[in-house]
């Protein structure tokens, strides 16, 4: 007989304070401005390295901590939290989130900069992660997909709103002055949040250990091995784009940040679409992510030298990259059992693991000169490798007579 992995009975979404809308508007804002806490920086390293006296090398050392704070944030907050209700952590974050950011602004030296990088990037996980958990609560069952899909989507927006206008503030006022109106946009999401989101019950019952303990599920295991490896090739593409532009096709000045804005897109794109076939076939969604991206990062070497060729596949590889994110965070909501919110935040911490992987490939490739078209070879190589562990999961699932069901979000 076949059973599940997820409970079939429904459950009634939670009702929102002053209306669903504006719980999912606070929630996306949200999702936007750690969002552009972490890529406003790529904008403005070069006002921020020439102002803290560092070469454009160790200035990127503050992104590396941001992502390690990501890393080890999300699990550590979640599992410390396990007894808080989800909107108790949720104002915790961006308490914290904020304050960080006035650490950044007001440190002198880049040393103590980049330890106060480290904890603005310890929120940046849970925040995630529990803001699609939230968002989730508070559709019926059918619309889980589209309800991460829509929070996530903040993400993307910062790509396309957030950071350039980070950049734009540090060029005219100073990079301290850009994370000072982010740390303001941290605090105005805590109001938000203590206002619009549903006071959901706190499970005072349960216990770090128990969080850590419902993570022994190999469907989880390798959900989360998926993220960490499919993910990285669009960082091993993208963090170096700037660098294709400008040295093989040779692009104006005026018209790089047009193919950022693009590849923003693509990831608002990706969020959306990827939302919308979750809720309708998890796994297909799935696997077109995973299968397109590899064929489209497999194309990038041969549109170097064209600059049209090269701003549809710039579209390309993160829409399809991105719309894997709805699948992975409803598949994990499915499968965590007693970990919900740890297993989301560790979603993002899986993406910032990719992001490393990616750009240390990159990095790799290059530095042994093989050019800039193996970034696409390099990446199509992760995409298939996550696509290679996803289709385990799947075998797995099915060697073992069971089957996914949508199940609901307690």
């Amino acid at each position: 007989m076949t059973e599940t992995m997820s409970p079939t009975r429904a459950a009634l979404p939670i009702t929102a304070p002053h209306g669903t809308k504006a719980a999912f508007l606070i929630l996306t804002f949200g999702t936007f401005v750690v969002g552009t806490g972490e890529f406003g920086i790529m904008g403005m390293l070069p006002e921020f390295a020439t102002s803290l006296g560092l070469s454009a090398s160790d200035a990127g050392h503050a992104i590396t901590a941001y992502a390690l704070g990501v890393v080890v944030g999300a699990p550590l907050i979640t599992i410390l939290g396990a007894r808080l209700s989800r909107r108790e952590l949720l104002l915790i974050l961006f308490l914290l989130f904020g304050t960080a950011n006035i650490l950044s602004v007001v440190m002198p030296t880049p040393g103590l900069v980049e330890i106060a990088r480290f904890i603005t990037g310890l929120p940046h996980g849970a925040v995630m992660g529990i803001s699609a958990l939230v968002g989730a609560s508070m559709v019926e069952r059918a619309r889980r997909g589209w309800a991460v899909g829509r929070i996530l989507s903040g993400i993307a927006i910062s790509t396309l709103v957030g950071a350039p206008f980070s950049t734009f503030a540090a060029d005219h006022f100073g990079w301290r002055i850009a994370y000072l109106i982010i740390a303001a946009l941290g605090f105005v999401t805590f109001a938000g949040v203590w206002r619009y989101i549903p006071a959901d019950t706190p499970n005072r019952v349960n216990s770090p250990l128990r969080e850590i303990r419902a993570l022994a599920n190999i469907q989880l295991l390798l959900t989360l091995l998926t993220a960490a490896i499919g993910f990285g090739g669009m960082f091993a593409i993208y963090t170096y784009l700037t660098s294709v532009l400008q040295n093989v096709t040779h692009v104006p000045e005026w018209r790089i940040m047009i193919y950022m804005v693009v590849c923003g897109a693509g990831m608002l794109i990706g969020a959306n679409a990827g939302a919308w076939l979750v809720d309708r076939n998890l796994d297909l969604a799935a696997l077109v992510a995973l299968a397109g991206s590899a064929v489209v990062m497999l194309v990038f070497p041969a549109v170097l030298h064209n600059e049209v060729g090269l701003m549809i596949d710039v579209l390309l590889v993160p829409a399809f990259v991105n719309a894997l994110g709805p699948a992975l965070q409803t598949r994990l909501m499915d499968f965590a059992g007693d970990a919900q919110t740890l297993a989301a935040s560790l979603n993002h911490s899986a993406f910032n693991i990719a992001n490393a992987l990616g750009a240390s490939m990159g990095s790799a490739l290059l530095a042994n000169q093989f050019g800039y078209g193996s970034l696409g070879i390099g990446g199509a190589l992760l995409s298939a490798g996550g696509l290679a562990v996803y289709l385990v999961a799947m075998f797995v699932l099915r060697c073992h007579g069971l089957k996914e069901v949508r199940g609901p979000i307690d």
